[in-house]
C-alpha cells in the first residue's frame, strides 16, 4: 500500500488541506473509488475505510493481480467533515458539481480539477455517495443510461437493485458523468445511511466491490451463495408525496415488501400531537427510500417505492 496525496492546498493559518489516497498494485490504472465528497458523508468515509483496511491485507497476501492498479480516495472534503457541514464551508458549493474542475476557478473548482486531473485515466470508477435528500436507501448501483457503463458490468456487484437513469443537465458537472466522458465506466454506490454508520449496509458495499473486483480479476477472492439482482428505470420509481408539515413518524422499514393501501407514515402536529396525514402505499411493492429527518415540508417526496 502507498500512501499519497492527490492534492494539497497550502493553509495561511492552520494545516494544509490535503486529499489524501491509497494505491494498490502496480500497473494498468483499473479502478479508482472516491469516497465522501460532502461533509456530511460519513457512512461513505468508513466504506472506504473498511476497503483501505481490505485491500491492505489483500495485498499483503498477494492476492491483488500484479499487473493492476487501485486507487482509493476516502474523503476528498475533509474541511466540510470536520464541521459536520454537508458544503463547502466558505461559500456553500458542491465540490460533486464542479467537474471536471478549472485549475485557476474558485477553490472548489480547484479541487475538483486537482482530484479529477489524478483519476481520470481509471479503467473502472466508483463512488460512495449520496441523495440529496436525507433518507434510508436500499444498498443499490445507479448508472447513467448514456455512457460507458453498462448493465451486464453493474449486475457483478450482486446488490439488490441497479438503477438506471436518465441524464439530466446538472449531471454533466457530475463525477460520475465526466468519468464517462473521459471514457471510464462509472458506477455510483449507495449503502442504507449518509450521516450516521450502519455497519451492516456498510459491509454489504465492501462485499459488492470486492465481488465486483473478483468478476474483472483484479483480485482473488472467494465468496459462496448467488445474489440477485432486479433492473429497475429510475422512471419506476414512485413517490409517495405529502400534503402536510410537521413531524415525520414513519411506519414501516427500508425493504420491507408492502401491500397497497398499507400505512407508511404518519404526519404529526408539532404542537398538540394530533395525526394530521397519513401517508398510504399506492401500491403494491418494496419500499426503497425512507425520509430520516423528523421534520418534513409539504409536498414533499418523502418515500419512494418500486
Amino acid at each position: 500500500m502507498k500512501k499519497k496525496t492527490i492534492y494539497e492546498i497550502k493553509g495561511l493559518y492552520r494545516d494544509s488541506f490535503r486529499i489524501t489516497g491509497y494505491e494498490f498494485g502496480k500497473g494498468k490504472k483499473a479502478l479508482c473509488i472516491v469516497g465522501s465528497m460532502r461533509g456530511n458523508e460519513v457512512q461513505q468515509l468508513y466504506c472506504c475505510s473498511q476497503l483501505v483496511k481490505k485491500f491492505r491485507q489483500l495485498e499483503e497476501e498477494n492476492r491483488i493481480s500484479k499487473d493492476i492498479k487501485i486507487l482509493i480516495i476516502p474523503c476528498s472534503n475533509p474541511y466540510s467533515m470536520n464541521i459536520q457541514k454537508r458544503f463547502w464551508t466558505i461559500d456553500n458549493t458542491d465540490i460533486n458539481r464542479m467537474f471536471p474542475g478549472y485549475g485557476l476557478g474558485e477553490t472548489t473548482q480547484r479541487i475538483a480539477d486537482g482530484v479529477f486531473s489524478k483519476i481520470k485515466d481509471y479503467e473502472f470508477g466508483i463512488q460512495f455517495t449520496s441523495f440529496y435528500m436525507p433518507g434510508e436507501f436500499i444498498p443499490h448501483v445507479r448508472m447513467m443510461d448514456e455512457g460507458y457503463s453498462d448493465v451486464d458490468t453493474a449486475l457483478k456487484f450482486g446488490l439488490p437493485f441497479v438503477v438506471k437513469r436518465t441524464v439530466r443537465p446538472y449531471d454533466t458537472a457530475t463525477l460520475n458523468y465526466n468519468w464517462q466522458v473521459w471514457n471510464t465506466k462509472a458506477y455510483s454506490l449507495y449503502t442504507s445511511t449518509t450521516s450516521r454508520i450502519d455497519k451492516k449496509s456498510a459491509g454489504q458495499a465492501v462485499l459488492s466491490v470486492l465481488r465486483f473486483c473478483k468478476s474483472q480479476g483484479f483480485v482473488k477472492y472467494h465468496e459462496h451463495g448467488e445474489h440477485h439482482t432486479r433492473i429497475i428505470d429510475d422512471k419506476e420509481l414512485i413517490s409517495v408525496r405529502t400534503a402536510k408539515s410537521g413531524l415525520f413518524e414513519p411506519l414501516v422499514k427500508v425493504g420491507e415488501e408492502i401491500d397497497e393501501g398499507t400505512p407508511l407514515a404518519e404526519i404529526i402536529n408539532p404542537y398538540d400531537g394530533s395525526i394530521m396525514e397519513t401517508l398510504y402505499a399506492p401500491k403494491k411493492g418494496t419500499l426503497f427510500f425512507m425520509h430520516s429527518d423528523p421534520i418534513t415540508y409539504a409536498d414533499t417526496a418523502v418515500i419512494k417505492m418500486v
